[in-house]
């Protein structure tokens, strides 16, 4: 064990780090209680320069940030200055003067006091003391008598001024003085109420400040797995809120610290390979299992008292920090989470998240590059694609317990500062209409239009802004296709819910492509992956995102046969014709090719009047026909079928569609015997799929249950009414729609009481 006090500097990105091991000392590692530490903090300044940061160990890290470290490096500075000039402050002057004699004994042990000894321990002790030493001369120079003793007080009181006046430049002398009438020298109360050290396990890198902010609003607060805390504030003169999250491992007893902390020394031994990281899922559990049975050994050896719930606990925090991501973990277990951004230089900047209900906040999470360092390490095994100068983009997946999340890092040259992530948050089940029209992003009717053009095979991009919603829009769209049809996935990160669509019934092969930043991977390329596509037999074709020349092989596949089938995907856009600009101009398919497209989909956030939220809506649903020759605006190639009306903050159905002039609903009903020519039963069964999406809503709400809003169950609504549309067409030789809609909310009646029931 290292001697008490042995320090390090660290260099740690643009960072200074002082970091002194104190496990061997037997007082407390804390400038704010301790005086021994804080003297033996300024000594060490007093010989190092430029730190921006001072780290405490023991057990945990106590660090200060650089505001606070500047505090305390003033202090040691004049200091410094002092006993360099102690010199210039000899009393040899007074006790050679015969009238000062009798003071200089005194003078002398006081500033040798004052200013070389308790200085060290309690800076706000020696301001202190100094003042109530100029007040004693200047009553005492006020009373003298005998006027030959004045010219030594005052020198005197001149040098006690020349040392107020110098610890009053300080920052920690400046904050203090409104605490500091009637201080007692000990008492470190001023001390904790302004150096407030980030105080963390020392087996985590990232550092998390666990107290409220003393100016913070709080405005919601919950829990995450029933052992993590959620606090949003918000503050009086910010636009900024604060994510404030409390972890279990901040939350745990001493005896739980000392276990986890033998247990993780020990499982850091056993490095996993890179074969183990082919299978995450299992590594994790093996890692659990091996981690659950040191902790109980531990826990016997020592003879701890502690239930099977606290070391599962352990077990869980254990394997977060050996295999796994740490806090991001953490934040990933939270639905209401979007989005998660670390950016470079690290050990400064927090995490940052988007927020379902209070979009952008920051958080009291602050990443450090060991940990970066780590995170970059695990996503290249479990990916298998390289981060490095030469591939300065990595994209990928990660399947977690809690979640799972696509991630992009970017590093140097690129990262100018070093590494940085983006991890966006998959809903743990997939989207649904009914859930997009509970969240208003659409209408009840406009969901019905793309039911019925789902169910006509049509062809549809889901255009939008970065975080608009388009894969989570094109996932409700996979649930919306009938399980009886193969469907096949292309993507260059996972991010559709195909696990969840397989395991709910649906014929689904999800493929994998290499990304279109990607270099040097055995990854088949995009385009190559969507022409394999058409030899693996009649399916509906889905792309995650079309971003480069795999347009042209999807417009390939569209044209040749596909599209009897569904095709659909997403691409970056924020209108129609900005689609068409950037398939045709910037990606090279032909003009003619693009007529292969039936629908687009706009998807854009739309900002409140404050700018302080966005919300998501489908703000177009346009077709394309396909009687123009060059350019689809001026030749009146788009046609909108909704419309987002921002004054009713609602997706309205156009003139045009509500008339009947849509070529692509007339096509699909062209080749449905009922439909044909029968513009009247195409919009009855449009408003039937739309009032069932509706009534379903309507039922969930007035039960207060909103697991009939999801996938599970929005599967079983959808396979009823296509098994009574079959039903009623059968009797009565056509889709009565109210013979439909009454049957299914019977249905839906039934299967609501058996599910109480189950209940």
């Amino acid at each position: 064990m290292a001697e008490c006090f042995h320090y390090d500097i660290v260099r740690e990105g643009e960072e200074n780090i002082l970091r002194v091991d104190c496990e061997s000392c037997t007082f407390l590692p804390s400038l704010e209680d301790s005086p021994m530490t804080m003297s033996k903090t300024i000594d060490i300044l007093t010989e190092i320069t430029s730190i921006s940061r001072l780290v405490f160990v023991q057990k945990r890290d106590y660090e200060y940030d650089y505001y606070q470290t500047q505090m305390i490096i003033e202090i040691s500075t004049l200091y410094k200055k002092i006993m360099k000039e102690r010199a210039t402050f000899s009393f040899d002057a007074f006790a050679a003067d015969p009238n000062c004699t009798r003071f200089a004994s005194r003078w002398h042990s006081e500033i040798q006091y004052l200013m070389l000894r308790l200085m060290k321990n309690d800076p706000l002790g020696t301001y202190v003391e100094l003042k109530r030493a100029e007040r004693r001369e200047k009553i005492a120079l006020d009373t003298l008598t005998d006027s030959k003793y004045q010219g030594c007080i005052q020198k005197y009181i001149q040098l006690l001024n020349y040392f107020i006046a110098q610890l009053e430049k300080t920052r920690l002398i400046t904050i203090s003085k409104p605490f500091l009438p009637g201080y007692k020298l000990g008492d470190r109360e001023i001390y904790r109420k302004i150096l407030t050290p980030v105080i963390k396990p020392d087996f985590m890198f990232t550092k998390l400040q666990a107290q409220f902010p003393a100016d913070g609003i709080e405005i919601d607060s919950y829990e995450i797995n029933d052992d993590t805390d959620v606090t949003i504030f918000k503050f009086k003169d910010s636009v900024r809120y604060l994510y404030h999250l409390m972890p279990p491992e901040f939350k745990l007893e001493e005896e739980e610290y000392e276990v986890l902390d033998l247990a993780r020394k020990i499982m850091t031994e056993h490095k996993p390979k890179k074969s183990e990281f082919v299978d995450p899922e299992r590594m994790r559990e093996v890692f659990y299992n091996v981690g659950r049975d040191l902790i109980e050994e531990l826990v016997n050896y020592r003879h701890f008292q502690m239930s099977d719930k606290e070391m599962d606990k352990l077990a869980n925090i254990l394997v977060r920090y050996t295999v796994g991501f740490g806090l991001i973990e953490v934040l990933l277990g939270d639905e209401k989470i979007q989005d998660i951004s670390v950016n470079s230089p690290y050990g400064q900047i927090p995490i940052f998240i988007v927020h379902g209900e209070f979009d952008d906040c920051y958080t009291n999470i602050i990443p450090t590059r060991a940990e970066a360092d780590s995170w970059a390490s695990k996503l290249r095994l479990i990916s298998g694609r390289p981060l490095d100068e030469a591939n300065q983009i990595l994209d990928t997946e990660i399947e977690l317990p809690m979640a799972s999340a696509r991630v992009s890092v970017i590093t140097e040259p690129l990262g100018p500062s070093g590494l940085a992530f983006s991890f966006r948050r998959h809903r743990d089940k997939p989207w649904t209409l009914p859930l997009f029209i509970k969240q208003k992003m659409l209408t009840p009717l406009a969901a019905g239009a793309l039911s019925f053009i789902i169910d006509g095979t049509r062809t549809m991009l889901i255009a939008g802004t970065r975080s608009s919603g388009k894969s989570s829009f094109l996932g409700s769209l996979l649930v919306e296709i009938m399980r009886r049809y193969r469907i096949l996935t292309i993507e260059d990160t996972l991010e559709l819910p195909t696990t969840s669509l397989r395991k709910l019934g649906f014929n689904i092969q999800p493929m994998k492509v290499a990304s279109a930043l990607a270099h040097g991977t055995s990854e088949m390329p995009a385009a190559d992956g969507i022409r394999a596509t058409l030899r693996l037999g009649d399916s509906a074709l889905i792309v995650g995102e079309v971003r480069s020349t795999e347009a042209v092989a999807l417009y390939e596949a569209m044209r040749i046969g596909a599209a009897a089938n569904v095709v659909a995907g997403t691409i970056h856009s924020d209108s129609p014709y900005g689609v068409f600009d950037r398939v045709v101009n910037d990606i090279g398919v032909p003009t003619t090719s693009f007529k292969a497209t039936d629908i687009i989909i706009v998807a854009n956030p739309v900002k409140s009047a404050s700018g302080m939220k966005k919300l998501r809506r489908i703000t177009q649903i346009t077709e394309v026909r396909k009687t123009w020759e060059k350019d689809p605006m001026t030749e009146g190639g788009f046609m909108d079928l909704f419309k987002y009306d921002a004054k009713k903050d609602t997706l309205e159905p156009t003139s045009d569609l509500i008339n009947g002039d849509s070529e692509i609903l007339k096509t699909i009903a062209g080749n449905i015997k009922e439909f044909a020519g029968n513009w009247d039963a195409v919009w009855d069964n449009i408003q039937l799929r739309a009032k069932i999406k509706e009534t379903l809503i309507k039922y969930s709400d007035d039960l207060n249950n909103p697991d009939i809003l999801e996938a599970p169950f929005v599967i079983k609504c959808n396979d009823t009414y296509h098994n009574l549309c079959d039903v009623v067409h059968g009797e009565a030789g056509f889709l009565d729609p109210e013979k439909i809609f009454f049957r299914w909310e019977n249905w839906l009646k039934k299967e609501l009481k058996k599910k109480d029931a189950e209940l």
